[in-house]
């Protein structure tokens, strides 16, 4: 990094501009000191002078705080869906669309965020996304009905968007700047924390509950949303305009996309003879987008990088199916603690506590270690372990040890994202990491979709034990399914292993 000419020690910085063969092509004008530098500059100061070889870690308050705002409302409407169900009148088959609506959205949000990340830099999109957020608390808090409160979700689920594609991608421009490329203590942090968020979810949803309602935990997101605003504003640096035209949006293939999944989700929450057209429209839509992508040249989802980057798209796959069973034990075991047990929201939401709390300790442990196939094998072998239990546990089983399945299926929860989330920072393109980081959580939400689907099917008829049963075979057969995923990818060997100039820094 070159200082301007003059005497003076404060003359403003320029930033250099990575050329295609990553050299320095030209000379943008003086920056701001809140400006980030270009994408793929190595060396210098980061934000407001942070000093070389060291992550700034005055971005860290709006990365994390931007990317729980999806996890902190997915775990605490677990404990809310009953008393929901109970305010309108709804079965469990259409208060699971609460879940729904926020992950479809979110599906397909994420990787159109993403890539606005990438282009655009974090700042405007952070800032726009938070703000949705509060105005989709507010919305949902005085909803009359259940069409408005499964709106209020789609706004949030929206506005969550670019919390998670924007921390991924500050973490690769700090990574490029200090010379680190494996992080792996920032990106612990970014798993740790979530983890706590869904500590705290379903347990301050209980309590929250208790005091106010269930609309209360609506109106939390007011003053998270407010939070992120300030943060952002003060912390989040501009990036330089890059030269050249913008890509644009592919609306056709969004739509498609958004239209697959809707009709797959529909059939899903109501699988019979009547409804197999659902499947159809699913089979043409996909289709139309696979063409779609393959031919256009700036694609909603490029399928032509699964092509050449196979052990990504085994992240991805690897990535759905832990959170298909992981979610489908949130939302399921939690709706049948309430209905099946006859525990209150904040009773179920303390037993789940172990389950977190457990989580957290093994990804902090774990996390001290950027290896990543070791966590994924033991992942997915103690989630088929944890998914067993289900199948035996009844109404009169003791609450110890409902606990302690909560707790044996926080460990798997510690392992699996952690990893997923490491294995993508190594395997992702360094100029698309916002879209892949964006794209991951697509198949987290995915998996939650699939989860949403397989709870009302099981629960048609409430939230009885033998549908606890059901989803617990249904729970066992993904879980294992990931172990064979995990056995045979041979690309996790050495994956995330320090080179020896990281390992002497």
């Amino acid at each position: 990094m070159t200082r301007a000419a003059g005497p003076s020690a404060a003359a403003p910085r320029e930033v250099g501009v990575a050329a295609p063969d990553g050299g320095r092509s030209r000379r943008e004008g003086p920056r701001r000191r809140d400006e980030a530098p270009a994408a793929g500059a190595t060396g210098g100061v980061g934000l407001d002078g942070a000093p070389a070889g060291r992550f700034d870690r005055r971005l860290v308050p709006p990365m994390v705080l931007g990317s729980l705002l999806n996890p902190v409302n997915s775990s605490m409407l677990a404990v809310a869906l009953v008393p929901i169900g109970i305010a309108f009148g709804a079965p469990p088959s259409a208060t699971a669309w609460l879940v729904t609506a926020l992950y479809l959205a979110t599906s397909v949000g994420q990787p159109v965020v993403g890539r606005l990340v990438d282009t655009y830099g974090p700042r405007p999109l952070f800032l726009s996304g938070t703000a949705m957020v509060g105005v989709g608390g507010l919305l949902g808090a005085f909803a009359p009905n259940l069409g408005t409160l499964i709106a209020a979700r789609v706004l949030i689920g929206l506005g969550t968007c670019a919390g998670y594609p924007a921390a991924m991608y500050l973490i690769r421009s700090e990574s490029r700047r200090t010379g680190q490329e494996s992080p792996s203590g920032i990106l612990t942090l970014l798993a740790v924390t979530n983890q706590v968020v869904a500590v705290v979810g379903p347990t301050l949803g209980g309590l929250l509950i208790a005091l106010d309602g269930w609309r209360a935990i609506f109106t939390v997101n007011v003053p998270l949303s407010v939070a992120c605003l300030v943060l952002g504003t003060w912390r989040l640096p501009r990036v330089p305009r890059a030269a050249g035209p913008r890509p644009g949006l592919d609306l056709a293939g969004i739509a498609l996309f958004g239209a697959a999944l809707v009709t797959l989700m529909l059939f899903g929450m109501h699988p019979r003879t009547g409804t197999a057209w659902l499947l159809v429209v699913t089979v043409v839509a996909g289709v139309g987008f696979a063409l779609r992508e393959l031919r256009t040249r700036e694609p909603f989802i490029d399928l032509r990088v699964f092509g050449g980057n196979r052990p990504l798209l085994a992240t991805y796959v690897r990535q759905v199916l832990a959170l298909t069973v992981s979610y489908s034990f949130l939302y399921g075991y939690t709706q049948w603690l309430e209905a099946g047990h006859g525990l209150t929201p904040s009773q179920a939401g303390l037993v789940l506590l172990p389950m977190f709390a457990g989580a957290i300790v093994v990804t902090t442990v774990s996390g001290r270690r950027p290896q990543v196939r070791g966590k994924l094998v033991v992942g997915a072998v103690s989630l088929v372990v944890a998914c067993a239990p289900l199948v035996l546990v009844g109404s009169t089983t003791p609450v110890p040890l409902l606990v302690g399945l909560a707790l044996l299926a926080g460990v798997p929860q510690g392992l699996n994202s952690l990893a997923n989330q490491n294995a993508l920072y190594h395997q992702a393109d360094p100029a698309r990491i916002g879209a892949a980081a964006g794209l991951l959580r697509t198949f987290t939400y995915l998996g939650a979709i699939v989860a949403s689907a397989a709870n009302a099917t099981f629960f048609a008829d409430g939230a009885t034990t033998s549908g606890l049963h059901d989803m617990g075979w249904f729970c066992l057969a993904a879980a294992g399914l990931l172990v064979v995923v995990t056995l045979l990818d041979r690309s996790l060997r050495g994956l995330g292993t320090p080179t020896r100039k990281e390992t002497s820094a």
